[in-house]
């Protein structure tokens, strides 16, 4: 299993930043894809931006010029830079990992990995 830990959330003011890190940790051959999402109560679980390998990003349309994601390889970690934050961005933000690793038999197999989330909360 490999471990993401999420950090850098908490409270903010609207129209305000944060900067949310993801740290992968764990036996690991590779990270294929990389990203944040997000998840209200009440709601489903909602993309907000991916990161692949070669350093294509995707966003989700609500997060568009506000909100930008990378990547460090070496450190296998991401990170979620949020400005102009509103009310509306509350949620439990979590990290995920697509990733390539091999078993105990040797073999690579692939496998995705979650978070626990942090708290984003944006109010004032």
């Amino acid at each position: 299993q490999v471990q993401l830990v999420e950090s850098g959330g908490g409270l903010v003011q609207p129209g305000g930043s944060l900067r949310l890190s993801c740290a992968a940790s764990g036996t690991i051959f590779s990270i294929n894809n990389m990203g944040w999402y997000r998840q209200v109560p009440g709601t489903e679980r909602e993309l907000v931006a991916t990161i692949s390998s070669d350093g294509r990003t995707n966003y989700a349309d609500f997060v568009k010029g506000r909100f930008t994601i990378s990547r460090d390889i070496a450190k296998n970690t991401v990170y979620l830079q949020m400005n102009s934050l509103q009310p509306e961005d509350t949620a439990v933000y979590y990290c995920n990992a697509d990733y390539s690793r091999f078993n105990e038999f040797g073999v690579r197999r692939e496998g995705t990995s979650w978070g626990q989330g942090t708290q984003v909360t944006v109010s004032s």
